[in-house]
């Protein structure tokens, strides 16, 4: 028997995999070991048997060419073994950007009682004195060094202040948002998502979901039950009150894909665009992830939203979300502000349409230069990323203030895998200058750390077809993000007319084998949450055939 386990193991027992997305190669995550040892001590404590599920880790920082493009595979693997093995429900161990996503993918597919741990945000590292936000302040430091402020061993000194502890990045970040949208989602235990990974208080929360998981396969309790449209609504309002990740976007469409749930990007502005930004972190303010937990946390925030809040949506416990906001108060008001007091008025994801982006394309007004999402000027085109690197900093390159950036070839299919890329570095000549802030548009994605007015997601992508690839360096392009509109001014008929610019439709990712080409082949446009179009919709947990 397995591990030693006594016969009394098999005396129907409720048997939970701990998927476990722990790993060297992702630093983010490397500490979910441990964090795995208490939800085993909580589930054999219940009366459950824990069983190790090691899983696809995806690390930020370490995997190429982009993280996103292995998400639909980890998260179809974890959704295999789920199915194979012979389990009666999963807790679900993330932290990295791609890890909760791609868990709750695999989960709401298999749909299996299910629960998630949030690994939690590092601690806050200081450089000369000063916090240090990871991701963000990677962003703007390397930004002094190309403008000369900063020397290049200042920077290296600043980056290794800036990693103090296990745990994710400190800032508002993809990692942060999805932990923090899980709990809003229903999908972990009420209170824990924020959690600093440092603390002991989430062992404590990791062995009391051990305990939760096992009551989950005696009460029947499955994700799909838990993540409803309800449930998807009050996480795009809660994105909005967080100053959450664009990422989120693709993220929850992804897994509401995977649901069956009738989820729109119309939906993200629909309903969060009205929402105030309540939370002040980077990038979008001051403060980092350990100021949120101690000044009242996700509670705190949901309670001054919680009129906005759907009181029908459950959570894993049985009980809606609501219920569990409760008391919880605001500790810190510099970091939490009140609904009637906020950091920014209407703050949500905005999404545009127009001639230049006829799917959607998103824009997060909270990160970005007031005075630029009202903007006019000509377009600077960048065929791929190489080609941006190659030019962005060349003297000689026709640029202004009032230009706007493009880089292309950078949507699902053809990098491939929506690289974060769509926050391009500034020209050096005009950092110089002290720029600090430019309109730039990409059919990819950027850093939930990252910040600017960057229009991205333009959906269909050039590689798909979309207008992007039509538009040439002078063209006019049009940002009003009060109208929802992005715009390029050339008549329709011409813009029709033009063929796709032969340098980008070269750069287009053409793999003829393995994952990249099965991706490339299947893969769905940012608008929907770039899936695979093969894995929309849930399978469930049966087995159709039996081979022993």
């Amino acid at each position: 028997m397995r591990r030693g386990l006594p016969p009394h193991a098999f005396d129907g027992r409720p048997h939970i995999a701990i998927a476990n997305t722990a790993s060297d190669l992702t630093p983010c995550n490397a500490h979910l070991d441990e964090v795995g040892r208490s939800v085993a001590n909580g589930v054999y404590e219940a009366g459950g048997i824990p069983l190790d599920l090691p899983t696809v880790s995806l690390g930020e920082t370490q995997v190429r060419p982009t993280a996103m493009l292995w998400r639909n595979l980890a998260a179809m693997t974890i959704e295999e073994m789920l199915r194979a093995n012979p389990i009666d429900g999963v807790v679900l161990l993330g932290g990295c950007d791609k890890t909760i996503p791609a868990l709750l993918m695999a989960a709401a597919s298999v749909n299996l009682p299910a629960v998630v741990v949030p690994g939690g945000p590092m601690l806050t590292g200081t450089f000369r004195g000063a916090p240090l936000g990871c991701g963000t302040d990677v962003w703007r430091l390397s930004e002094d060094v190309r403008a000369g402020t900063l020397s290049q061993a200042e920077f290296l000194q600043s980056e290794s202040s800036m990693i103090r502890s296990k745990g994710h990045c400190n800032t508002m970040g993809t990692a942060s948002t999805m932990g923090l949208l899980a709990e809003v989602l229903g999908m972990t235990l009420p209170g824990v998502a924020g959690t600093p990974a440092s603390d002991s208080r989430l062992l404590e929360a990791a062995h009391v979901t051990g305990s939760l998981a096992v009551e989950l396969v005696a009460t029947d309790r499955r994700p799909d039950a838990v993540m409803t449209r309800a449930s998807f609504l009050n996480a795009i309002v809660a994105l909005a009150a967080l100053g959450g990740s664009t990422n989120a976007v693709v993220h929850l469409l992804a897994i509401a894909g995977r649901l069956g749930v009738d989820l729109t990007l119309d939906d993200f502005d629909r309903t969060g665009s009205g929402v105030p930004l309540l939370v002040d972190l980077q990038p979008a303010g001051r403060f980092l992830m350990d100021d949120l937990y101690r000044a009242g946390g996700l509670h705190a925030v949901l309670r001054e939203v919680r009129h906005l809040l759907d009181p029908a949506a459950l959570t894993v416990t049985g009980r809606p979300l609501l219920d569990h906001v409760g008391e919880a108060r605001i500790h810190d008001p510099d970091v939490i502000r009140t609904f009637r007091e906020p950091l920014r008025e209407d703050a949500g994801i905005a999404v545009l349409h127009g001639n230049l982006a006829p799917d959607g394309a998103v824009v997060k007004p909270a990160a970005a230069s007031p005075h630029l999402l009202r903007h006019r000027g000509p377009a600077v085109v960048f065929d791929s990323v190489e080609d941006l690197h190659a030019r962005i900093d060349d003297p000689d390159l026709d640029v202004t203030a009032d230009s706007v950036l493009i880089l292309r070839g950078c949507g699902p299919k053809g990098y491939p895998g929506m690289p974060e890329v769509a926050n391009l570095p500034l020209p050096s000549k005009l950092l110089a200058e002290g720029v600090r802030d430019m309109v730039r548009v990409c059919d990819g994605r950027m850093s939930g750390t990252a910040y600017g007015t960057v229009v991205l997601h333009v959906a269909p992508e050039a590689a798909a077809g979309g207008p992007l690839a039509r538009v040439r360096t002078g063209d006019m392009i049009v940002l009003d993000v009060a109208a929802r509109r992005l715009d390029v001014d050339v008549p329709a008929s011409e813009l029709a007319a033009r063929e796709p610019a032969a340098a980008a439709v070269r750069a287009f990712a053409r793999p003829d084998r393995g994952w990249q080409r099965l991706y490339v082949e299947t893969v769905r446009q940012a608008d929907t949450g770039a899936d695979l179009d093969f894995l929309i919709g849930s399978s469930g947990d049966g087995v159709p055939r039996e081979s022993h």
